[in-house]
Protein backbone atom coordinates (compact mmCIF):
# COMPACT_ATOMS: atom_id res chain seq x y z
CA UNK A 1 0.00 0.00 0.00
CA UNK A 2 1.00 3.25 -0.87
CA UNK A 3 2.07 5.84 1.57
CA UNK A 4 1.46 9.67 1.14
CA UNK A 5 4.75 11.86 0.26
CA UNK A 6 4.14 13.51 3.67
CA UNK A 7 4.65 10.00 5.61
CA UNK A 8 7.84 9.46 4.07
CA UNK A 9 9.60 12.63 4.75
CA UNK A 10 9.45 11.57 8.00
CA UNK A 11 12.84 9.31 8.90
CA UNK A 12 10.99 6.41 11.04
CA UNK A 13 8.42 5.51 8.07
CA UNK A 14 9.71 3.93 4.75
CA UNK A 15 8.25 2.36 1.47
CA UNK A 16 8.62 -1.44 1.36
CA UNK A 17 8.59 -2.87 -2.10
CA UNK A 18 5.79 -4.66 -3.46
CA UNK A 19 6.03 -8.79 -2.30
CA UNK A 20 4.66 -9.48 -5.82
CA UNK A 21 7.79 -7.36 -7.30
CA UNK A 22 9.95 -9.93 -9.39
CA UNK A 23 13.21 -8.19 -7.73
CA UNK A 24 11.50 -8.41 -4.27
CA UNK A 25 13.88 -9.89 -2.63
CA UNK A 26 16.80 -7.87 -4.20
CA UNK A 27 14.50 -4.60 -3.04
CA UNK A 28 14.36 -5.68 0.28
CA UNK A 29 18.12 -6.82 0.82
CA UNK A 30 18.69 -3.45 -0.16
CA UNK A 31 16.43 -1.58 1.94
CA UNK A 32 17.88 -3.80 4.98
CA UNK A 33 21.79 -2.51 3.97
CA UNK A 34 20.41 0.93 3.39
CA UNK A 35 18.85 0.94 6.06
CA UNK A 36 21.06 -1.23 8.97
CA UNK A 37 18.15 -3.57 9.46
CA UNK A 38 19.49 -7.04 10.87
CA UNK A 39 16.47 -8.57 11.30
CA UNK A 40 13.22 -9.06 8.75
CA UNK A 41 9.97 -10.50 9.68
CA UNK A 42 8.14 -11.89 6.60
CA UNK A 43 4.49 -11.52 7.65
CA UNK A 44 2.53 -12.74 4.40
CA UNK A 45 2.96 -16.57 2.75
CA UNK A 46 4.04 -14.18 -0.75
CA UNK A 47 7.12 -12.61 1.48
CA UNK A 48 8.16 -16.06 3.20
CA UNK A 49 8.17 -17.43 -0.66
CA UNK A 50 9.75 -14.86 -2.22
CA UNK A 51 12.65 -14.47 0.40
CA UNK A 52 12.97 -18.29 1.09
CA UNK A 53 14.87 -18.72 -1.81
CA UNK A 54 17.63 -15.68 -1.04
CA UNK A 55 17.98 -16.46 3.05
CA UNK A 56 21.57 -17.52 2.44
CA UNK A 57 22.51 -14.17 0.81
CA UNK A 58 20.72 -12.07 3.31
CA UNK A 59 22.72 -14.40 6.08
CA UNK A 60 25.64 -13.27 3.88
CA UNK A 61 24.86 -10.10 5.22
CA UNK A 62 24.32 -10.62 8.83
CA UNK A 63 20.52 -10.36 7.88
CA UNK A 64 18.08 -13.03 9.94
CA UNK A 65 15.01 -13.39 7.97
CA UNK A 66 12.17 -14.52 10.56
CA UNK A 67 9.09 -16.37 9.65
CA UNK A 68 5.74 -14.73 11.03
CA UNK A 69 3.03 -16.08 12.13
Amino acid sequence: MELPAIMLKNSNMIELPNPASASYAHEMLTLCLDKNISTLYALTEMEKANLKPSETLFAEYGIVIVDGP
